[in-house]
């Protein structure tokens, strides 16, 4: 099956050290890394593997770049250069032009219009179908939600759907918090947006990661230099989560169990 516009398909973690990076998420993911040098003498670029299976990226934080450390989902399309253009014309920012990657594809580093970074990307016909190999709702290693904390979800909803072709068939009421509004891409339910709580709450995307028991990973988290900032807790669906900061003070995710 050729991957379906919208979906993630690649996670990319930037940040001001990466051994200790490798570290951290080695130990509680249980990842390897593969360095690949810079053809061009600059930055190396580190595969993250599950197994034989390479889920994701991980590099220096690059000068000039548009956030602190930070994990970013690359979402497939069609064709990049119409996505920078949409986003642009939508209120949208581009803080990367579109690339190309020889052998990977071609890909585009943009903001939403609440700011919030994201990629876009078409691989290359010779990298086949990305569907699985970074985001499963089932398989470990990978991501298996992503949530969305921005300033006017009632915007953003109709700018991902319009650029990714996503759909909402669902919300779930939070009190004072408005609606955790589920995001579907065709039939895969790959995660949610909210707004923010609070007027200092970083606007951003958080990737929640599978990893066998969160609870165990709590002090795996504090022993690597990590901060748990939200749980444990049971979630709907019959899964556990830690929202976490890493050593380098990148946001993200960590769930246990099966999704219901």
């Amino acid at each position: 099956m050729a991957t379906r516009t919208g979906m993630p398909i690649w996670y990319e973690l930037m940040t001001t050290d990466v051994d200790a990076a490798k570290r951290f998420y080695g130990d509680i993911v249980g990842w390897t890394t593969t360095t690949f040098p810079s053809p061009a003498g600059g930055t190396p670029y580190n595969i993250l593997n599950y197994g034989e299976t390479g889920v994701g990226g991980l590099m220096a934080l690059p000068e000039g770049a548009p956030t602190g450390p930070g994990w970013f989902a690359y979402f497939h399309v069609a064709d990049v250069d119409a996505g920078v253009a949409q986003t642009e014309q939508a209120g949208g920012k581009t803080h990367m032009p579109a690339t190309d990657l020889p052998g990977v594809g071609r890909i585009a580093m943009l903001a939403d219009p609440q700011g919030v970074v994201f990629y876009l990307m078409a691989p290359d016909p010779t990298m086949g179908d990305q569907e699985s190999t970074s985001f499963s709702a089932t398989l470990p290693g990978r991501c298996s939600w992503n949530e969305l904390v921005t300033s006017d979800q009632k915007a953003a909803l109709p700018f991902y759907s319009s650029l990714l072709g996503w759909t909402s068939k669902e919300a779930m009421p939070m009190g004072e918090m408005g609606d955790y509004t589920f995001i579907d891409c065709g039939d895969v339910r790959i995660g949610a947006m909210m707004d923010r709580a609070s007027p200092d709450q970083p606007l951003k995307w958080t990737f929640y990661f599978a990893i066998p028991d969160v609870d165990a990973a709590v002090d795996k988290v504090k022993a690597g230099g990590g901060n748990v900032i939200m749980g444990p807790m049971d979630v709907p669906g019959g899964q556990r989560i830690i929202l976490a900061v890493d050593p380098q003070g990148a946001s993200v995710g960590f769930v246990s169990g099966e999704r219901q």
